[in-house]
């Protein structure tokens, strides 16, 4: 699967409104600042607080290296 990269470009956490990272691997998008996975199914990104998942502090840490 690969989401849009103009998409990726305009996505923002709709709770903080921070930039997202994308996850290929799990098809998630990040956000370090809210510490939330938003998952991506059928290449449409769930951006529900609800839907999210939770990031673990060793993921949040790995992520903000990667910024």
């Amino acid at each position: 699967m690969a989401l849009d990269s103009k998409l990726l470009d305009i996505l923002v956490d709709p709770l903080t409104k921070a930039p997202l990272l994308y996850d290929r691997e799990r098809a998630e998008l990040i956000s370090v600042e809210s510490g939330l996975a938003y998952p991506v199914r059928d290449d449409i990104p769930v951006m529900l607080e609800d839907e999210a998942r939770r990031l673990t502090d060793e993921e949040l840490d790995a992520w903000r290296k990667r910024r």
